[in-house]
């Protein structure tokens, strides 16, 4: 059997298992001796963090039952001896953001109000990957309701860690299933991205991760932030392991009426290196100078290292016969303000049915009326952000200021989406830093919401837009810690997008 299989990409383990290499159970195996040896303590109420803790991730609120794994393992073995086709991600370890339902298993959302509801139903996206033949290991953590860009807002501590960096934060809301695919607890996980929440921790964390189109990928059973802006998709360690989950999960699903009838191409496919040569001969890139040169966006002097990255990344590019074009997105610096209005009033609309009536968290508190019951429910199941984001949708949706606030980002909205068409008629695809500065440390912003909202400023345009976008590693800064480059593409051009960032991957391993 080969050393640490745990470092292994799901295409490698997929010939490995398929060909009898290695045995599906072995490799989960190595996946549980890996969780044990890193991950530490998982997520829970009101737990003090000790010394000991920061020396590890912490990535999963509750593993599943490693036995039920070790079971599914031992059976896709016996289909593969049988000559059975156990599905393309045979034996393939995955983990799941706490914002999936997953049949009979806690779904938490990171916060105490859902601490001991079970799902009775798998999301749409859990089911294909367990239908292809995926192996779960358990529910990463994240900001509580997503609400956050750090995964430090979770009710279950001990928080998550960056697995470069201990000290340093995995990026959010996301970063569970990040730092787990990163510390090699996990060969692929899923997440959702409102703002960026894949493609920031994806670059915080040194692995790939695609927000699809939206409508792409069915949201059926992920708990709603904001329902016009969230997409589900991968985190994985390389671009052809994103291509393969988003074969798996991708496509129409009658559940959910924004998934789209597009048709789904075969992304691994494409990824031959004939594909990819005649994609890049010709292929123009857009270089938005507001990434680059707008200071609300990108400080020169914090982003150095960044931009130097980002500069040899469009190097190599040209090497490769495509050609780097500047185009403007003028609407950017509003991407921020528009979604901290909409995503609060949506948040404040799906955040109501949490009430102690249909499931969740109720309070024991003696009440006189339903409203009492309501008002103390919330109050001791709800963390500080969902509150204040509740507060302030409620207020920005009011007779009064909707007009002046919630119309206006609407429209915003509309303007943000328009600047991608139109670069989209000059350009194939759009390049930039996923983020504006690299992995910061835990506690250093967080309880400034604003701040924390800014870490997303370079990758809530496309969720505006509702158009895909992958982060790649590409490079360190000066303190090592990893760096993400950003490509965005037009609708539904995932293909594309994913043949681009292979030909970059391939040309820096």
């Amino acid at each position: 059997m080969p050393d640490a299989l745990w470092q292994y990409s799901a295409t490698d383990l997929r010939e490995m298992i398929q060909s009898r290499q290695v045995s599906a159970v072995e490799v989960c195996e190595a996946l549980i001796n890996r969780i044990e040896s890193v991950e530490g303590r998982s997520g829970g109420l009101v737990q003090q963090e000790d010394e000991i803790d920061t020396r590890h991730i912490h990535a999963f609120i509750h593993p599943l039952s490693l036995e039920s794994a070790r079971k599914k393992a031992d059976s896709i073995d016996e289909m593969i001896s049988r000559g059975d086709d156990p599905g393309i991600l045979a034996g393939i370890p995955f983990a799941v953001k706490d914002i999936f339902c997953v049949k009979d298993t806690r779904t938490t959302a990171a916060s105490s109000i859902l601490e001991n509801y079970v799902s009775p139903y798998h999301s749409t996206v859990v089911e294909r990957i367990l239908a292809a033949g995926g192996i779960l290991l358990g529910k990463t953590n994240l900001d509580e309701f997503v609400y956050g860009s750090s995964t430090e807002s979770s009710a279950f501590k001990p928080v998550t860690r960056n697995p470069v960096d201990p000290s340093r934060v995995p990026g959010g809301s996301s970063g569970g299933s990040a730092a787990a695919v990163a510390a090699g607890e996990a060969v692929l996980s899923l997440g959702s991205d409102t703002a960026g929440s894949i493609r920031q921790p994806a670059a915080f964390c040194g692995v790939v991760g695609l927000k699809p189109t939206f409508g792409r990928v069915s949201r059926w059973g992920l708990i709603a932030m904001a329902a016009s802006l969230d997409c589900v998709g991968p985190l994985t360690r390389n671009v052809k392991d994103c291509a393969l989950v988003l074969q798996v999960i991708a496509g129409q699903d009658s559940k959910d009426w924004t998934s789209v009838t597009e048709p789904v191409p075969s992304y691994p496919d494409l990824l031959s290196d004939a594909a990819v040569h005649h994609t890049l001969k010709g292929l123009k890139i857009g270089w938005p100078t507001e990434y680059f040169e707008d200071p609300e966006l990108i400080n020169p002097d914090e982003s150095a290292d960044i931009l130097r990255a980002i500069e040899r990344a469009a190097d190599l590019y040209k090497s490769l016969g495509a050609e780097i074009v500047p185009v403007s997105l003028p609407h950017t610096s509003y991407a921020i303000p528009a979604y901290f209005v909409i995503s609060r009033v949506e948040l404040a609309s799906d955040l109501h049915r949490f009430d102690g009536v249909k499931y969740g968290h109720r309070t024991n508190q003696p009440v006189d009326d339903l409203y009492e019951m309501y008002e103390a429910t919330r109050t001791e199941g709800f963390g500080v952000q969902p509150k204040q984001r509740v507060l302030m949708g409620m207020h920005v949706s009011s007779a009064g200021y909707a007009d002046q606030l919630y119309d206006r980002a609407l429209r915003l909205r509309a303007l943000i989406r328009q600047d991608f068409h139109r670069a989209f008629e000059k350009v194939d695809l759009i390049m930039a830093a996923t983020t504006p500065t690299t992995a910061f440390p835990l506690g250093g912003i967080f309880g400034d919401t604003v701040q924390m909202q800014n870490a997303d400023r370079l990758t809530v345009p496309a969720n505006h837009a509702g158009v895909p976008a992958i982060s790649l590693p590409c490079g360190l800064d000066s303190s090592g810690l990893p760096i993400g480059l950003q490509l965005i593409g037009p609708d539904f051009r995932e293909d594309r997008l994913l043949q681009v960032a292979y030909a970059f991957e391939k040309e820096n391993n």
